[in-house]
């Protein structure tokens, strides 16, 4: 661990002291220099962040493991957090990283973190956010790979800044998300498992259909690829639609609005896991303003809250 916990040291120092920094930051979350980094990183981010969400079986990993190769061909750092399914035993994350992505471990441009959902819905960890936020100061792209249990992982567009669903042909998802409200959360849809042929061709085009159906916000349309990451068929065209998002956003003016609202829901969500809904109610305004990081204010709140 570095001796002064920034994002200097971070940077200087490697993989290694951005592993032992994230451990920290799971242990110790409350401690005064974890929010100073963590608020330093807040106000400095410089990578576009992608959750990819889907059911179990889908493929999402073997994507991962493609988009990781396409970034670092075009010399692009990236950080991957892979939120797996919990050891009842143990707790711990039970598939673990170093088994379903196959990167480098020499390769400092390449940084991947297990963490396990535990107790929570929705797709993610507890600390995915604090865990983002710091990657995102730290690399060109950030990968968020959810859970993958089903219709209620939705948490992710509390983190991401592209949304990537990913639909298996033959599984009935296409239908099964559309039911289910999910049409609303993707901002990219990719149909995985291409070399299914004419099946992947069905679900696609009902997609298409399906989509057809939903409102899309701001004027950004949600494209439907095709792709088999077995293959490397499709992924440069996943990775494009990810890059025209990013710059939909930018240009558009809605990328920074979008961040800030993200980090306001997580403080409200942080008070009330804390405090409940009175603590909430207590806490007042819970907005952000000016260059005011979420931690601090989660720090203050419950520094305030806790008082006889």
């Amino acid at each position: 661990m570095p001796d002064v916990l920034t994002l200097a040291t971070l940077r200087s120092e490697g993989k290694g002291a951005l592993a032992r920094a994230l451990t920290r930051i799971e242990k110790a979350p409350d401690d005064t220099d974890v929010i100073d980094v963590l608020s330093e990183a807040y106000r400095a981010p410089q990578a576009h962040v992608a959750g990819m969400t889907g059911p179990p079986g889908v493929g999402k990993s073997t994507l991962i493991n493609g988009l990781i190769k396409g970034w670092r061909a075009r010399g692009k750092t990236v950080a991957c957090i892979a939120v797996d399914p919990s050891s009842r035993r143990s707790g711990g994350a039970l598939l673990g990283d170093r088994i379903r992505l196959a990167t480098d471990p020499e390769d400092q441009g390449v940084f991947i973190r297990s963490m396990a959902a535990r107790d929570r819905l929705g797709g993610l960890a507890s600390m995915t956010v604090q865990a983002m936020v710091l990657m995102r100061a730290l690399f060109d792209v950030v990968l968020i790979e959810t859970v993958g249990v089903g219709q209620s992982e939705t948490d992710v567009i509390g983190v991401a800044d592209t949304v990537i669903l990913c639909v298996q042909p033959g599984s009935g998802d296409s239908l099964q998300f559309m039911k289910a409200g999910i049409a609303e959360i993707p901002h990219i849809v990719a149909v995985t498992k291409a070399d299914m042929g004419a099946t992947a061709e069905r679900a696609r085009a009902d997609v298409v259909g399906a989509m057809g159906l939903s409102e899309v916000a701001g004027g950004w349309q949600v494209p439907v690829l095709l792709l088999s990451a077995l293959q490397q068929h499709g992924v440069d065209d996943l990775i494009v639609a990810i890059e025209a998002h990013a710059d939909y956003l930018k240009d558009g003016g809605h990328l920074v609005g979008a961040r800030r609202g993200q980090a306001a829901q997580w403080l409200i969500e942080s008070v009330r896991e804390r405090f409940g809904r009175e603590g909430v109610r207590r806490a007042g305004y819970l907005g952000l303003e000016g260059e005011d990081s979420p931690f601090r204010r989660l720090s203050e709140v419950s520094r305030r809250l806790s008082s006889p």
